[in-house]
């Protein structure tokens, strides 16, 4: 058997186990917008604690692997999702009691993702979907753990980048209609925009949106299909729309 060699940066009467042991997790919260609306990647349980309740994905980082290497295994082996070059740090959560297991510490990951594309529950999940987040911010699926407080953090995070960076274009796709662009907004603040003051506000002489000189394609109701825009240099440096320029607010 091989003697394991002191580190000698270590202090000869340090002791360990004088402190007490807890474990620490990774969770990711997965924003993407589908049909117009806020979406969140779940998965449900198929394990105790918590069985049959909706989560975020997440699981035990390995003592092997760093945070974010523990981020991107969890989130591909329970629903199939690669976002790897996507994931950010947001936040950390010790409340001793939020885990009835042992005392579990999370570090919260956050990642917007245009096209999630194919969804697979693995490893210990028995479901993967994506679920409006209007649906959990009502009460309408329960989350298990700390999660909701959790997944409400991420989007006030978000609502925050969208006056600052240029967040919202990762909703869309490399070219886009300013009805979609809009959305992202509303669906975010739980607002309703006008139309035209958006459209003023985003295509203008500062490059927020530059025109590629095509249309989408139509929509099932016919009509003039909508023209498409392609992101510009402005958003590097901030967002076009603030807060306080919302109106008409949703009850």
């Amino acid at each position: 058997m091989k003697t394991r060699t002191r580190d000698a940066s270590v202090p000869v009467d340090y002791d360990p186990s004088e402190f007490p042991a807890f474990a620490v997790t990774v969770d990711v919260v997965i924003l993407t917008m589908s049909e117009g609306l806020l979406h969140v990647l779940l998965v449900c349980r198929g394990e105790a604690p918590f069985e049959g309740m909706w989560a975020i994905p997440g699981g035990f980082k390995r003592p092997t692997e760093t945070l974010d290497e523990a981020a991107r295994r969890e989130l591909r082996e329970e629903t199939g999702v690669d976002a790897a070059s996507l994931l950010t740090q947001f936040g950390a959560y010790g409340d001793p009691e939020r885990d009835p297991r042992m005392n579990v510490v999370t570090v919260a990951y956050l990642a917007v993702i245009r096209d999630v594309g194919t969804v697979e529950a693995g490893t210990d999940a028995a479901a993967a979907a994506l679920i409006p987040v209007s649906d959990v911010l009502n009460g309408k699926v329960d989350l298990a753990f700390d999660h909701l407080g959790i997944v409400r953090d991420a989007i006030e995070r978000v609502r925050v980048e969208l006056e600052v960076t240029g967040i919202a274009t990762a909703f869309v796709g490399p070219t886009f209609t300013l009805a979609e662009l809009r959305a992202v907004y509303e669906a975010l603040w739980g607002v309703e925009l006008d139309a035209a003051n958006f459209r003023r506000s985003v295509v203008a002489e500062d490059g927020w949106v530059i025109p590629t000189g095509r249309r989408a394609r139509p929509g099932p109701s016919g009509g003039r299909p909508a023209e498409l825009f392609r992101a510009g240099r402005a958003w590097n440096h901030g967002g076009p729309i603030h807060r306080l320029q919302r109106t008409d607010r949703r009850t």
